[in-house]
This record gives C-alpha cells, structure tokens and sequence, in this order.
C-alpha cells in the first residue's frame, strides 16, 4: 500500500475516533450508561474468567474441550479490551490521575495478548523465548486472570462505598469463598478418590474459618493440587478476605473513596489513611515473611530424621507453617503431628511449630504497634548517632492493647504449661524424658488456643486436664489474630472489671490507663453470647448424636465453636445434620457472633429520651 494512502485510511479513522469521543462527550449521560454497562460485563467476565479457570486446572479435558473453554476466553479478552479502550478514549484523564503503575501493567498486558490476531507467529522471531512466551496460551490465560482478579477486588471495594455494613460484607465474603472451596476441593484432579459435597463442605469451612476440623484424611485424599487449594482457603481465611481485597484494590488502582479508605483504615489499624497501603504490605510481608522462616524451620528440623523424601519435606514444611501461622491446625502427615517418626526425633519440629503458632496468635494491631516501636526506636538511635536533636519520645507508643495483650497471653501460657505438665506427666506423658514432656507440654499448651495441632491423643487425657484445654479453647488468642475463641483482650477486660467492683472502684484501669465502657460491655457481651452459642450447640449436637460419648461431643462442640479443630475422633462419626450444626458454629466462631448481629441489626441509636434509674438485686 502506498505511503500516501496509508497516511490518509490513518488521518480519516483517526478524524472518525474524534468526532465520535466529540459526540458522546456532549452527551455525558451516553458515556455514564456505556461505561455502567462494561463495567457489569467485565464484572460478570471475571467472575467467569475465574470458574473457567479453576475447570482449567481441575478437570482432565480433552482437545475439543480445551478449544471450547479457549473460545470463551477470547470472549472475556474482548470484553476487557472493549473496557479499556473505552476507559482510555473517555476517562483518560482520571485514570492518568488515580491508576497505579501496576494497574498500567495488568492493562498493557491485556493489549499485547491481541500480538496473535494483529500480527501472526514470525516463522524467526528475534528473540525466541519472548515469542513463546507472548504467543502462548498460558499467557493469555495468566493476564485474563490478572485482570479478573483485580477486577473482583474493585468491584467489592466499590459495594464497600455504597455504605454496606462492613460486617455483612466481611461475612459475606467468608461465605463466598466457603462455597467456591467447597466445589474446588471436589475437582478430580485435587482428590485421589472422590469425595462427597457434605465432607468437602465441611473440609473448606474448616480452612476458611482456621479451625482444622475434618472428617476425612487429608494425607490420603488431597493430591499436591489439593494441598495448594487448601493451603490457599487456610491463607485467605486467615489473613482475612477484606485485607487481600483493600490490598489488591489499593495497590492496582488506588481510586477508592474517602469512605472505602475510611473503613480499610479501620480494619488494618491504620493511624491515618496516607498509611493505609504501607500498612497493608507490613501486615502482608510480615505474614509472608514468618511463614518462610518458618517453612525453612520446619524443614530443617525434619530433613533426613523422619524418612521422607526431599520434595514431601518440602511440601510438609510449607503447608505446615502456613497451617500453623494462620492457626489452622490442618496436617498432610499421617496421623497428623502425634506420627510416631515425628515424635521420635529430636523434638524441634514442634518447638518451631509453637513459635509459629504464637506468632499468629498475636494479632495484627499489636503487629502493627510492634512496627511504630521499631520506627521510633531506629529514628532516635539514628538522631544519636548523627548527634541531632533527638525528637520528642512518644512514652505511650506501646498502646493499652499491646501491653494487656501480652501480658494476659503470658500469663494463660505459663499457668497452662505447668498444669498440663502436672495433670499429664503421669499419663500421657509417662515414659518420656523430662526434655520430652517439657517440650510436649509447651506444643499442647499453645497448640489448644486455636491451632488445633495434636502430638499426644486428647482422648486419652485426663478429664480435669479435658476442662483445662477446653478453657484455653475458650481464651483464644488475642483480638484481631488468626485465632479463635472469646481474645485474651476480652479475658483481661473482665478480669480487670471484676477487680474494680471487688475493690468498690467506679474506673476500670489498668497501665494508668482507663479502659473504656463501651470496651467493657462488649467484653460481657462477648463473654454472655460465647457462653449461650455454646449451651444451644452442645444441646443440639447431643440430640442429634445421642450414641456418642457427651464427653467427646462437648469437646467438638467448643472445638468448632472457637476454631482450635482438636477432637477426640468422632469428627468422621458424625451425621450430615451434625456436620452442617459443625459448619455452622464454625463460621459463627470465625466472622464473631456479635459482628454478625450488629450487621444484621444495623447501627440503632438510643432514643432521645431519657428513664428513669433504678437499680436490679444482684448479690
């Protein structure tokens, strides 16, 4: 085609673009109502994207199924690309403003897979690797996934502006990704022989909620694929479905609302909204950063004593220091972490496994808190050592929370160690070194506050040494952590208060500080609803498994409840109806069952009007 000719087809198609961005500009409603809809279909497109690729990976398939999903994809490809462009032709100028390089990057991804229909393979290409790759189907595939994840994230962060109650949002999402695991754990290729929907229900719930509840055996009925499927239920219920969400909506397109960053502020403990990303990458590195060290502890204490093979030390290191940060107490070990090899070895494992779990049971504000020490530590060692000024020491840098947090943990873990070590030495326990039980009395003192992990049989503990480990499933961890149960937060809110009204005092305080009303009537609510979900459990549960042992069903029942997943054996035992009551108590345990009443009822001021005072008799 002549240079001249190719000048004017371009000169006239690009008159054409102007005058139609000319047209629908002077009619802004047009341009609202265009992007409204591809906004819908991109949503819709993602949400395809997403089960066309889990069908993809999960399913055996045969070359005329794989032509099929492909053309599907090709139309989610036209969907995104028709996004945008238009984006870009109309909304330039706010997205030039608002988006993030890595939204760029997700965006410039998406037009190159069009390279294949502009311009065909090169018979020699110049570079030979970038050809493959740019021309390959897994490319396609892993930018139309990109793109439909974020796309997802923003979508959710979009019904966060429109004032929905953060709380049903936060259980909404655990439903959703209940749900989607439910399914995901069934494909052929997670499974080494078929599993029915009840037991693969309950399996997702148990990773999503944290609790390490199963009623079948993960080691022989989960392929490697079905291990990654876990691993990643345990990882987003245990970092929180709103956390991976605000991270990915903030790091790829940073548009959100005022309102959006007010609500992410709050769940990530932000001080002020210019440190929200920030904050969201320290919660996320250091959970990244603790299950590696941890994986790498992990392995180093089981290389070559436990007769495995380097690849099964590796996937066992892995699952199990994302099983035991994120308090899950799932195990792809037979016989879980009680396996004789393991515990024939020299016990590091689950010194190592411990520090894991109490890592995760820290809780983030308190991790966050740790950060703002360390920054204003560095920062007055550094003004020392340049011989500057140094700035003005904050002296309650360490919060209220931080400090009764820890102190409470302390407390519940050195009283727990001595008395299981007391009840157990003489049974459980008899016959080991005095190393030995030390260090099993450590593992099944922490493991019980939620993790769920075992190295000795519960059932064969004694029964006051039972009451002790269903106390500690009760406290939990501490408040906004992977763990479950009431928080050692509310244990010291209600100690501390009952110490007020003993001493006749009017203030609750504690570190010269005062502690809230509304802290300590959500601790009494706290403490009142556990105490009642657990009553209705536990009746219910005994009505319908009237032939088992109460002990053992008591014991599940506080188990599931409060997310540990410790069980004396009868969770495999159990009917359909019981396993859905299980469900059930487990995603109540894990969103908080105060949380999801404030959703439902919503936000119901007192009335304007004031009563009367009278006292109630209460001896």
């Amino acid at each position: 085609m002549p240079m001249s000719r190719r000048k004017r087809i371009f000169r006239q198609g690009r008159l054409v673009v102007r005058r139609w961005r000319h047209t629908l500009r002077h009619n802004h409603s047009a341009i609202t109502a265009i992007g409204r809809v591809l906004d819908i279909f991109s949503f819709l497109a993602s949400i395809g994207c997403v089960a066309l690729f889990l069908a993809y990976l999960g399913y055996d398939r045969d070359p005329d199924e794989i032509k099929y999903m492909m053309r599907w994809f090709r139309t989610i490809q036209g969907i995104y690309v028709a996004k945008v462009l238009f984006n870009l032709l109309f909304d330039y100028r706010h997205i030039l403003r608002n988006t993030r390089i890595i939204k760029w990057v997700v965006d410039i991804g998406l037009l190159t897979t069009l390279l294949p229909a502009i311009y065909p393979h090169p018979d020699n290409p110049w570079i030979q690797w970038l050809a493959d790759v740019l021309y390959s189907r897994k490319f396609l595939v892993g930018i139309l996934l990109a793109y439909a994840v974020t796309d997802i994230c923003h979508a959710v962060i979009q019904a966060m502006g429109k004032r929905t109650n953060p709380s049903l949002i936060l259980s909404a999402s655990f439903l959703v990704f209940i749900f989607i695991g439910s399914f995901l754990l069934m494909m052929p290729r997670c499974t080494l022989h078929p599993i029915g929907y009840v037991d693969s229900l309950f399996v997702a719930t148990s990773a999503v909620c944290i609790t390490g509840l199963t009623t079948i055996d993960v080691a022989s009925t989960f392929t490697p694929l079905g291990l990654l499927v876990l691993g990643l239920l345990i990882q987003i219920g245990g970092l929180g479905v709103m956390t991976f969400t605000s991270f990915f909506a903030l790091f790829f397109s940073g548009n959100t609302s005022v309102y959006n960053q007010l609500m992410i502020k709050d769940m990530v403990y932000s001080r002020n909204i210019n440190s929200l990303l920030p904050t969201l990458l320290y919660i996320l590195g250091f959970s990244i950063t603790v299950e590696a060290v941890g994986a790498a502890g992990v392995w180093l204490s089981i290389h070559g004593s436990v007769g495995l093979t380097l690849d099964e030390e590796i996937v066992f290191s892995i699952f199990h220091s994302l099983s035991a940060f994120c308090n899950a107490g799932f195990s792809n070990m037979p016989g879980g972490l009680s396996n004789a090899r393991l515990m024939n070895s020299d016990q590091s494992v689950y010194i190592v496994i411990s520090l894991i779990v109490i890592a995760g049971s820290i809780g983030f504000p308190i991790l966050v808190n740790f950060r703002d020490i360390a920054i204003n530590t560095m920062r007055r060692i550094w003004s020392k050592f340049n011989r500057k000024p140094a700035r003005v020491r904050n002296v309650h840098i360490c919060n209220l929370n931080t400090k009764v947090a820890l102190y409470t943990t302390t407390a519940v873990f050195i009283i727990s160690v001595i008395l299981f070590w007391l009840l157990e030495r003489h049974n459980t326990l008899d016959g080991m070194s005095a190393w030995v039980q030390w260090v099993q009395a450590v593992f099944n003192s922490t493991t019980p506050r939620s993790s769920g992990f075992t190295s000795v049989n519960p059932a064969m503990f004694l029964d006051v040494t039972l009451v002790v480990v269903m106390f500690q499933m009760w406290i939990g961890g501490a408040a906004q952590s992977t763990a479950g149960g009431v928080k050692v937060n509310t244990l010291a809110a209600i100690l501390l208060n009952l110490k007020t009204i003993v001493l006749g005092r009017t203030r609750v305080t504690a570190f010269h500080r005062q502690i809230a009303t509304a802290s300590i009537k959500r601790a009494n609510a706290v403490v009142t609803i556990s105490v009642m979900s657990l009553f209705m459990i536990v009746v219910a549960m005994l009505v319908l498994e009237p032939d088992l042992p109460a002990r053992a069903v008591i014991f599940e029942c506080v188990s599931g409840l409060f997310t540990v997943g410790s069980s004396l054996g009868i969770t495999g035992e159990l009917h359909t109806g019981s396993k859905i009551l299980l469900c059930m108590a487990m995603f109540l345990g894990r969103v908080g069952i105060i949380s999801l009443l404030v959703g439902i009822t919503g936000d119901r001021r007192d009335r304007p009007v004031g009563y009367p005072e009278e006292n109630l008799i209460i001896n």
